[in-house]
C-alpha cells in the first residue's frame, strides 16, 4: 500500500528522537508505577506494561465531553482518532475503530450484537455512571466475541469515601445558536454513592430530553426516520450497583443497568439536493408507525475471591436484553406480493436480541517461576437474535441462536527487573448457529431455507512483548487474533437462491481478523507520547454495503487494514495540558474476486484520516478553559467515481468552568464554536448515500451548553 514506506519512516524518526531526548534525562528518578489495573486485559498488569496500545479516559475527561454531546462515541472519538466521526444519529452504521468493529462492554459485559449488527452498541449506558472508559485498539479474543478492531469497556462508579455518603449532582440546557424553541435540549442526573463497611452502593438515575438539532445555517437538520434519530428524543437510565464483602478476600456485586432512549416522532423529513448541495430538512408531522428507539436492560453478579490456591478468581454470570426499534417506510424490501396494482406496505423493523452468559478467570503467580503469571479462563454465551416487521408481524430474520464455549489461557513473564514483559496465548472457540427451517421475504424471492446447526472451531493465538530500554521509553510489539461471526442476519434474510441450506451456507463462516502492532511509548516529567503502526488482515471478512433502498448487506471478501496512530501531552506544571492525536488508515478489499486486494473500503467500513488537539487552561483556582479541535482530512475513493469523494472539515468546541465555594461548577460550552457549516462524512461518501437525498445530512451547528455540576 502507498503509505508503507513513509509510515517506517515516521516510526523510527520519532524513535530516535524520543531516544535522543531521553538521554537528555537519564539521570531523572524512575516512574511510579500505575496503580490502576485494566479490567478489559482481565489480567492483573498495569497499562504501561501490556504489549499493546491501550487509552484510559478518566471521569474529568468524560465530564468535560459532556458539555459538548453526551454521545459516547463523540467522546471516544475525542481521544481516539483512529475511531470514525460520530453520525450524530442512533445509527452508528459505518461507525469503526481501526476500519473494523469494536467490542463494546459495561463493566466486562458484552453490548455489541455481532450476529445480527444493528448498529446501536453506542447508546446502551448514560455517561453519569463511567468511572472511566478502557480502550484496547486493534483485534484480540480475550473477551470473546466481536472484538476485531478493538474493545471498548466502560467501568462504572464505586464509592471512594468510606461511611460517608457521596452524591453527584448534575444539570444541563442546551440550544443552538438562534435559541429556537424546539431547539432546547435539557439535562439531569443524580448519583449516589456509600461505602457502608462491608456493604457498598452506587445508585444513579439520568434523564436527557433533546430538541430538534439545527445546521450552521439555522436550518432544521433532516431527522432519520428509517434508521433513528437521536434528536427529537427523550433518554431514562436507572442504575444500581450494590457489593458485599464478605471477608477480606471475597466480594459479590449485582449491577443493573436499565436504559431507554424513545424517539418522539414529531417530525418528517424533507429531503435535499445533493446535487445543488441542499441538505435534508425536517418539518413537523406525524410520522407513520411507532418512533425509532433503544431498550437495553443490563444484569450481571460478579464474586471474586482472592488469594485461593494461591492465585485470584473472578465468576461473572449476565443477562442482557436488547430491542431496536427503528423507523419504517414503503421499500421495495418490505413488499408482501399481495399489493394491488401501485400499492405499496408500509413496515419497520425491531430488532432483538436476549444474551445471557458467564465468565470465569483464574490467575495464578505464587509460581516457581519469579515474574511469571498465568492466567486461564471459561467463557459460556449464548445469543437468541431474530428481527421482526412490526406492522405486519413477520420473520425478517429467523431466529438464530449463537452459542460459544471457550476456554482460554494466558503467559506472562516479566524479566530484568520487570523491564522486559513477554506475553502469549490461546483460546479456543467452539461454537454453533442454530437456525430453523424459514421461509425469506417475498423480495427475496420468497425462498425456503433449511434449518440447521453449523458449527465452528477455531483456535486464536496471541502474542507479544514490551521492553523499557531506558526509563521512560517502552518498545512493544504484538500479535492477536480477533473472532466474531459475520453479521448472519443480513446474510440469512437475503438468500436469492431456492434449495439452500445453513449447513452449507459459506457466508456464514466466522471472521478471524489478525492484528500485527508495534509501537514505541515515551514518559518523562509532564511529557507523554505514543506512535504505533498497525496492520489487520482478513482472508474472508466482511463489507458492507447497501442495497437499492438504502438497506445494509454484507459482502464476504478478503480485506486488508493498515495505518498508523500518534498521541501526545504535554503538562506545564499542572496549570496548561497540551495534546494531539492523529490517525491514518487505509483498507482494501477483493470485491470482484480475482485474488488482488486492489479496491478500496468505503466510508461504511473506513474513517478519514483525523487530526485531534486540545489545549486545557487553569487560568486561576476557580475558572478554567478549554479547546479542542478536530481537522477530519480530505479521503478519495478509487470507485471510478467521484460522487463518494470525502470533502474534509475542521469543528472547535470551546469550554470555560468557574468553581464555586459551596455551590458547586458552572460550564458553557460550545459544540461546533466557529459555527462550521458541513456536511457529515457519511452524507459525503457512503455509498448508499452517494446518490440518495434523503442521506444528504448537515452536522451540527454552533450548539450551547450551560451546565452545573455538584459533589459533596
Amino acid at each position: 500500500m502507498t503509505k508503507k514506506n513513509s509510515l517506517f519512516a515516521v516510526l523510527a524518526a520519532t524513535f530516535c528522537l524520543q531516544i535522543s531526548f531521553a538521554r537528555d534525562t537519564s539521570n531523572s528518578a524512575a516512574l511510579a508505577a500505575d496503580e490502576i489495573i485494566v479490567q478489559a486485559t482481565r489480567r492483573a498488569l498495569p497499562p504501561q506494561d501490556l504489549p499493546s496500545k491501550i487509552r484510559l479516559i478518566e471521569r474529568d475527561t468524560i465530564d468535560r465531553q459532556l458539555g459538548f454531546s453526551t454521545n459516547l462515541t463523540d467522546i471516544i472519538g475525542q481521544k481516539v482518532p483512529s475511531f470514525s466521526p460520530s453520525r450524530q444519529k442512533l445509527s452508528g452504521a459505518g461507525e469503526s475503530f481501526r476500519g473494523r468493529e469494536p467490542l463494546y462492554l459495561i463493566d466486562g459485559v458484552p453490548q455489541s450484537n455481532p450476529v445480527r449488527n444493528g448498529s446501536r452498541d453506542g447508546f446502551t449506558i448514560d455517561a453519569a455512571v463511567i468511572e472511566r472508559a478502557e480502550v484496547l485498539f486493534g483485534a484480540n479474543a480475550i473477551q470473546g466475541i466481536g472484538a476485531t478492531g478493538g474493545v471498548i469497556n466502560f467501568v462504572t462508579l464505586k464509592p471512594t469515601r468510606q461511611q460517608d455518603w457521596q452524591f453527584r449532582l448534575e444539570g444541563a440546557a442546551g440550544a443552538n445558536s438562534d435559541f429556537d424553541s424546539d431547539g432546547r435540549d435539557l439535562r439531569s442526573s443524580a448519583t449516589a454513592l456509600k461505602d457502608f463497611g462491608a456493604l457498598d452502593l452506587v445508585a444513579s438515575a439520568a434523564f436527557e430530553k433533546r430538541g430538534a438539532f439545527y445546521d450552521a445555517k439555522g436550518r432544521r437538520i433532516g431527522v432519520d426516520n428509517t434508521q433513528g434519530d437521536i434528536q427529537d428524543s427523550l433518554t431514562r437510565n436507572f442504575f444500581i450497583k450494590t457489593g458485599w464483602d464478605i471477608n477480606a478476600a471475597t466480594r459479590l456485586q449485582f449491577t443493573a443497568n436499565l436504559f431507554k432512549l424513545q424517539g418522539d416522532g414529531d417530525y418528517v423529513q424533507v429531503a435535499g439536493n445533493r446535487a445543488a448541495d441542499i441538505p435534508a430538512t425536517s418539518v413537523r408531522g406525524a410520522i407513520q408507525g411507532q418512533a425509532p428507539a433503544n431498550t437495553v436492560n443490563t444484569f450481571s453478579l460478579d464474586f471474586t475471591r482472592d488469594k485461593l490456591f494461591g492465585g485470584d478468581l473472578a465468576l461473572q454470570g449476565f443477562y442482557r436484553r436488547f430491542e431496536a426499534v427503528y423507523g419504517g417506510g414503503t421499500f421495495n424490501t418490505f413488499r408482501t406480493g399481495n399489493e394491488a396494482a401501485g400499492e405499496k406496505t408500509f413496515d419497520q423493523s425491531a430488532n432483538n436480541s436476549n444474551k445471557r452468559g458467564f465468565k470465569i478467570t483464574y490467575t495464578h503467580s505464587d509460581l516457581p517461576l519469579a515474574g511469571l503469571a498465568v492466567t486461564g479462563g471459561l467463557d459460556w454465551l449464548r445469543d437468541e437474535t431474530f428481527q421482526e416487521l412490526i406492522q405486519t408481524r413477520r420473520r425478517w430474520v429467523p431466529k438464530t441462536v449463537f452459542s460459544s464455549l471457550a476456554p482460554f489461557i494466558q503467559f506472562d513473564q516479566q524479566l530484568f527487573n520487570d523491564r522486559l514483559l513477554l506475553s502469549t496465548g490461546l483460546r479456543r472457540e467452539f461454537t454453533e448457529l442454530e437456525v430453523d427451517d424459514y421461509v425469506t421475504l417475498f423480495a427475496y424471492g420468497a425462498n425456503s431455507v433449511a434449518g440447521g446447526k453449523p458449527q465452528f472451531n477455531e483456535t486464536l493465538f496471541n502474542g507479544g512483548g514490551s521492553f523499557e530500554i531506558i526509563n521512560g521509553i517502552r518498545l512493544y510489539a504484538s500479535y492477536a487474533e480477533g473472532f466474531t461471526m459475520p453479521d448472519v442476519g443480513r446474510v440469512l434474510r437475503a438468500v436469492r437462491q431456492a434449495g439452500q441450506d445453513i449447513d452449507t451456507l459459506l457466508d456464514i463462516q466466522p471472521i478471524i481478523a489478525d492484528n500485527t502492532e508495534i509501537g514505541v511509548s515515551f514518559e518523562h516529567g509532564g511529557f507523554t507520547a505514543n506512535i504505533a503502526y498497525f496492520r489487520s488482515e482478513s482472508k474472508f471478512g466482511q463489507r458492507l454495503s447497501a442495497n437499492a433502498d438504502g438497506i445494509f448487506e454484507a459482502r464476504r471478501e478478503p480485506t486488508e487494514i493498515e495505518g498508523i496512530e500518534l498521541s501526545a501531552e504535554y503538562d506545564l506544571d499542572g496549570r496548561y495540558l497540551l495534546g494531539a492525536g492523529y490517525a491514518a488508515l487505509e483498507g482494501r478489499s477483493d470485491r470482484d474476486g480475482d485474488g488482488r486486494i486492489d479496491e478500496d473500503l468505503g466510508a461504511e467500513n473506513i474513517s478519514p484520516d483525523r487530526l485531534n488537539l486540545h489545549v486545557s487552561a487553569r487560568l486561576s483556582d476557580r475558572l478554567t478553559a478549554f479547546t479542542q479541535v478536530n481537522h477530519f482530512f480530505d479521503r478519495k475513493f478509487n470507485d471510478a467515481t467521484s460522487a463518494t469523494d470525502f470533502n474534509g472539515y475542521t469543528l472547535v468546541d470551546f469550554n470555560l468552568g468557574y468553581a464555586f465555594d459551596d455551590l458547586g461548577r458552572m460550564e458553557l460550552a460550545a459544540q461546533n464554536f466557529l459555527n462550521k457549516d458541513y456536511i457529515s462524512y457519511f452524507s459525503q461518501s457512503a455509498s448508499y448515500a452517494a446518490n440518495s437525498n434523503n442521506r444528504f445530512f448537515a452536522g451540527r451547528g454552533r450548539t450551547m451548553t450551560l451546565r452545573w455540576t455538584m459533589e459533596f
